[in-house]
Formats: C-alpha cells, structure tokens, sequence
C-alpha cells in the first residue's frame, strides 16, 4: 500500500522506520510538525520524526495547522492507499480522514477505551494499571473513539517510569502495525466498536500537574513521581533559603508517618510524610543544579525535620 505517516513524537520513530522497511508497503510521504525552539538556549531543532528521515527522499510536509487548506491539498496529491498516525499532536480534520483509498489509523499508547487523550503512558502508570498495550484504531473524528482494528498488550513493570515505558510501547507498536496492514490488504482485518461506558481521560499534562499533593498517600504519590519522569517532573517546594522546587525523580515506600510534608528525621535518607506512610526520595534535584542522590542532596542542604 501508498503509505502517509503522521507523527511527531519520538514514540513514532520505530514505526517509521518499520515503513521505511517494508518491502509490502510504500512510504510515500511524511506529515509532521513545524520546526520549533527548544530548551533554554531556543535552537531551532526538527521534531524526532523529521530527524529519523536524514538522508531519506521522502517528501516531509510541516503544516502549521493540518487543516489549513494547503496542507489538505498536499496530502490528497500524494494519493495514499492509507494514512498512519501516531503522536501528531493535532485533530485531523474530517477532510484528511476522507483522503486515503482504503483506510486512516492511529497507533495510540494504550488499551482503549481506557486512557483517551494526550497522555495515556502517564495515566496508566499513576493510576497503577497493571498493564498497558497499544491500540490500532480506525480514525474517526471524536477524540480516540474509533473502531479497534487490533490491540498489543505489555505488563506495566513496577520500576516504571513514564519514559521507560514510553519507549517499550514505541517498540511494540511497529509489529501492530505491520500485521493490521497485513489484514487489510487481505480483507479480513476486524472492527470492533469502542465500549463508551468503559472510557477514560488522560488530558494534556502541564509542569503544574507534576507538584506532589503530600495529603495523598505515599502508594499514590510513587505512582505519580515514576509516571511524570521525565515530563512534566515531579517536585516539591522547599521553604529553605535559595532552594525553590525540588525535583524528585524516585522514592520508595516507608512505614512512617508524620504530618503529610513533613520531614522526618532518618539517618542519611530524605524522608517526607505522606497522607499515609512517608516516602524516602531517592534522586533529586535543586533547580539549576545536577541530579543527586538524596545522600548527596543532604550533605550539602539542611531540612527542617520533625
């Protein structure tokens, strides 16, 4: 099949070159987003999906708005048997849904119709889900609501994070792909409809979504710093001089209690209480210096302890 792959992320990337690959499918083109300034230094930098097709001839489109007229013309002049998406970061409109010959899917992080929305990897860790999967869905134009065409599960591992399971999803995701192409083209791919009654969210995450709640109990709160690193970061404010946030990026579990924020005095560990039990944080990092073990943090800090 005439292929257009839309994506952005880095999660899309092992995907794409699954399509580079194939000797069944034809890669014909690529959409993703616009160059953009990143990190603190502002540099014009390629989304991931334009970096992994160096060296390549495939045409890349970088429409501002996909369903800015142009962009729709541009793609509908590629003519593609199918349009794959994964990790766009925009809404297609009805009008590129309508474009291919045969079929538009969407590779999306999780078990639908559990974890609709922009981050799905995050959700499932923090609500500790046992597992998590990917979904090929046929598009349409509610938010992740399509048809199921075929679903890949993977076991969420307690030692988790959002990155880590980020990247075994991306990994998992080419085969899904191959083989829902592998269906099409001969006639029996299945579909099945999405239960709504089952459906979640997990809307778009903000740096705000990553402060620790402390009147939550510790299970919840680990969940939470595993599932937001390395975005959006999971911190804390410290109330000593010239300290600011603190970013926590693992903790275990404690039997102590105390007054939920509270820290609690333990020999060389950083111990904070929780709603229910504490947790002992175990890499940290105070803004504008490097990550450091909770051993090194309190070398060179003092905290208030009860």
């Amino acid at each position: 099949m005439r292929i257009v792959f839309i994506g952005a992320g880095e999660i899309g990337v092992p995907t794409l070159h699954a399509l580079l690959r194939s000797s069944e499918n034809k890669l014909i083109g690529v959409v993703t987003q616009p160059d953009k300034p990143v990190g603190r230094s502002q540099q014009i930098e390629p989304p991931p999906i334009k970096r992994a097709l160096a060296g390549t001839k495939i045409s890349i489109l970088q429409p501002a708005r996909i369903k800015d007229r142009q962009a729709i013309e541009e793609i509908r002049a590629l003519q593609p048997d199918a349009i794959v998406v994964m990790a766009y970061g925009q809404i297609l409109p009805c009008e590129v849904l309508e474009i291919p010959r045969i079929v538009c899917l969407n590779l999306h992080a999780s078990l639908l119709p559990r974890w609709r929305g922009a981050a799905p990897i995050q959700a499932a860790i923090a609500a500790g889900d046992p597992e998590t999967g990917i979904t090929m869905m046929y598009m349409a134009e509610g938010l992740d609501t399509g048809d199921i065409l075929l679903q890949r599960k993977i076991d969420i591992l307690p030692t988790d994070t959002g990155g880590s399971l980020h990247d075994r999803l991306a990994q998992i995701a080419p085969d899904a792909l191959l083989e829902a192409l592998q269906l099409l083209a001969k006639g029996n791919a299945p579909r099945i409809p999405q239960d709504n009654a089952l459906a979640s969210y997990a809307p778009k995450l903000t740096r705000d979504n990553g402060k620790i709640d402390w009147a939550e109990p510790a299970e919840i709160i680990e969940r939470k710093i595993r599932a937001f690193n390395p975005w959006p970061g999971a911190f804390t404010e410290i109330a000593s001089p010239g300290m600011g946030k603190l970013k926590i990026f693992s903790a275990a579990i404690v039997n102590l209690n105390g007054k939920p924020g509270e820290f609690l005095h333990r020999e060389k560990e950083l111990v904070i209480a929780a709603g229910k039990n504490a947790l002992s944080l175990c890499e940290v990092q105070v803004d504008g210096k490097r990550r450091m073990s909770a051993a090194e943090f309190l070398r060179g800090h003092r905290v208030a302890s009860s």
